[in-house]
């Protein structure tokens, strides 16, 4: 089995893609063609699904601070969805939390981009029991 596997679905104008695996210095040409290939046919509105995401390297995550300002500036963004605890805590530690939107789950994320108002995930857990 390869290291990552690569799916993406059209949920109405938004590009959901699905990487299963790992992104590394050695797969991240495969996500970063996948974000292409959305931009390129015009799907700038994008979640990341990491449901299937075992972990993601600085390599991943400068693919996807690549992209960001590229869909922003066409009217888009990438959201990301579904993401286990430790890939959370990557993004966390990092910041990329405060530059990408991080939602529980997919419809959720999907739905955001329709405007409908959608809870993100929550980046302080002690504004639960305010």
């Amino acid at each position: 089995m390869p290291d990552l596997m690569m799916e993406s679905q059209e949920r109405g104008d938004v590009m959901v893609i699905y990487p299963r695996g790992f992104i590394n210095a050695h797969t991240v040409r495969e996500f970063e063609r996948e974000l292409e290939r959305s931009v390129e046919s015009g799907r700038t509105q994008i979640v990341i699904n990491g449901s299937g995401l075992s972990y993601i390297a600085s390599a991943g995550l400068g693919v996807i601070m690549g992209h960001l300002e590229e869909v922003r500036s066409q009217g888009g963004d990438i959201r990301l969805t579904d993401l286990n605890e430790t890939v959370l805590n990557i993004f966390e530690v990092l910041g990329f939390n405060h530059l990408c939107r991080v939602f529980d789950s997919e419809a959720d994320a999907v739905a955001s981009y329709t405007g409908s108002s959608t809870p993100d995930r929550k980046d302080n857990k002690d504004s639960k029991n305010s």
